[in-house]
């Protein structure tokens, strides 16, 4: 029987808001047995060593309820990780959250964090979740744009647009989709602006372990006048390979984590038990985390290699596992209907980087995900040299 007569009136809090873009172009890529370079997971599994150690626990009984904050032995081993990478100490049952993923974490941090009016620097183009998060929440998302090629933060436009409702920053380091980092002089332009006032950092840092060419990571966990007023988010699906398991984390001094876990605990309450005693097991091997650079690397290299001497240009990413390319030269149309069309007739698919934009600024740019196996990459690469 038809419901239309009895409907009720809906009045949505996204209005604007459609399919993401990820699972537009995943089924364009299913559609047309094109190769998916668009969402970013990989084609590869992982580690066998980590699926065991999640069978062990399973097989063990650590099937019920984690505590709220988190297993107690993973936050013990990230503090662990976190002191020797950062030389900064971390109190494990105060300081650090397991979450369902960086995603959750960064919804939580910004629920309980903003109230109606209150505005958020974001910079564009930036992951697709911070401004439905905001927006649900009442404030104000203040969008500055970061442009082609090197999509560096102007932070003098950032001191003009910051005012008495500014209340936090989001920074995202390596990023997504541009691969750019944040170096010295960006800490520098930070601290200098964010000095005397009370504004907090929520700092996206999952691709902490994927960052290229000898750079530092500037985690905020290195500045402890930054880290004071800081939350940071991680990922152990973007570190280990586990996308589909959404575990991640959050640290924050104890009287910001003290109002996160306001929230969590009515949020998700706790995470997958198995998984993160496993993960905490795994951690007690550094080399798990710190080859994860170069393994992303020789990938990053190896693709690009192959495409060199097509007719898209690029910038090697300096971080994450996306790579941009400038298909300018190749093309006039909207990037929404170039990867449409890459998509269709050169089984590529990729993801337009306008659509990471607040005002969908398009600079003829594509993002596409080298985290694949080699064959993949070199088949992507086989068809994006004929275009």
């Amino acid at each position: 029987m038809s419901t239309s007569l009895n409907k009720l009136p809906v009045w949505s809090k996204l209005p604007n808001t459609e399919t993401t873009i990820f699972t537009v172009m995943s089924k364009l890529a299913l559609d047309h047995q094109a190769i998916n370079l668009s969402q970013g997971f990989p084609d590869f599994d992982a580690p066998h060593e980590l699926i065991e150690l999640v069978a062990k626990y399973l097989a063990t009984g650590y099937n019920q309820y984690a505590p709220m904050g988190g297993a107690l032995p993973l936050r013990k081993s990230l503090a662990n990780k976190i002191e020797s990478q950062y030389e900064v100490s971390i109190n494990p049952n105060s300081e650090i959250t397991i979450t369902a993923g960086a995603t959750q974490a960064i919804y939580t941090i910004i629920t309980a964090f903003l109230k109606e009016n209150d505005e958020v620097i974001v910079f564009d183009p930036a992951y697709d979740s911070y401004l439905p998060a905001i927006q649900l929440n009442g404030a104000k998302p203040i969008c500055i744009q970061l442009k082609a090629p090197d999509y560096k933060i102007p932070w003098e436009s950032v001191k003009k647009l910051m005012n008495t409702r500014t209340r936090m920053i989001i920074l995202n380091s390596p990023h997504n989709p541009t691969g750019a980092v944040l170096d010295a002089n960006d800490i520098d332009q930070l601290r200098r602006i964010i000095g005397g006032t009370d504004i907090y950092i929520l700092s996206d840092e999952v691709y902490e372990h994927i960052i290229f060419d000898g750079q530092m990571h500037q985690s905020m966990l290195r500045y402890p006048d930054l880290l004071r007023r800081s939350i940071i988010t991680y990922s152990f699906g973007k570190t280990f390979h586990t996308t589909g398991w959404k575990v991640g984390y959050c640290i924050a001094p104890d009287y910001l984590m003290k109002e996160i876990r306001k929230v969590h605990q009515y949020m998700v309450f706790s995470v997958n038990t198995p998984m993160q005693h496993a993960i905490a097991d795994y951690l007690q091997d550094k080399t798990h985390y710190e080859k994860l650079s170069s393994f992303y690397q020789q990938k990053r290299d190896y693709f690009l290699s192959l495409i060199k001497d097509s007719r898209f240009k690029f910038t090697p990413s300096a971080g994450s596992y996306f790579q941009l390319l400038d298909y300018s030269a190749i093309t006039n149309k909207k990037d929404t209907d170039f990867a449409i069309e890459l998509t269709k007739k050169h089984k590529v698919a990729s993801i337009p980087i306008s659509v990471f934009y607040n005002n969908k600024l398009d600079q003829k740019m594509l993002r596409f995900c080298f985290a694949k196996k080699a064959e993949t990459l070199a088949l992507a690469a086989e068809q994006l040299c004929k275009v």
